[in-house]
């Protein structure tokens, strides 16, 4: 019933900049938060920024002053701009959204992820 897709993956060198984009579709009423985590080889999948519906943003220590995430409300979409990309920051990075249907049940969405290689 709800798609998240995202975008704008790839291959940057260290220092280098890359936007990411999530779009939702479906049969959707409401987007409250949503959000952009990413996972590492080997290591467990971990929260790089939130944002609220009325555009509260959180980052993670890690991201803060070099990610920046914002959202359309009218469009469902959700972007994560990073800049000043490090070889840490290699992961495959996934959008999450918590969503109201049309049928009014909610639940947490998950996109299919996109890979970001930071990497000389």
């Amino acid at each position: 019933q709800v798609q998240l897709v995202e975008s704008g993956g790839g291959l940057v060198l260290p220092g280098g900049s890359l936007r990411l984009s999530c779009a939702a579709s479906g049969s959707i009423r409401s987007i409250y938060t949503m959000a952009w985590y990413r996972q590492a080889p080997g290591k467990q999948r971990e929260l790089v920024a939130t944002i609220t519906s009325d555009s509260n943003a959180n980052y993670a220590d890690s991201v803060k002053g070099r990610f920046t995430i914002a959202r359309d409300n009218a469009k469902n979409t959700v972007v994560l701009q990073m800049n000043s990309l490090k070889p840490e920051d290699t992961a495959v990075y996934y959008c999450n959204a918590d969503i109201r249907l049309r049928t009014l049940s909610r639940g947490d969405y998950w996109g299919q992820g996109t890979q970001v290689t930071v990497s000389s």
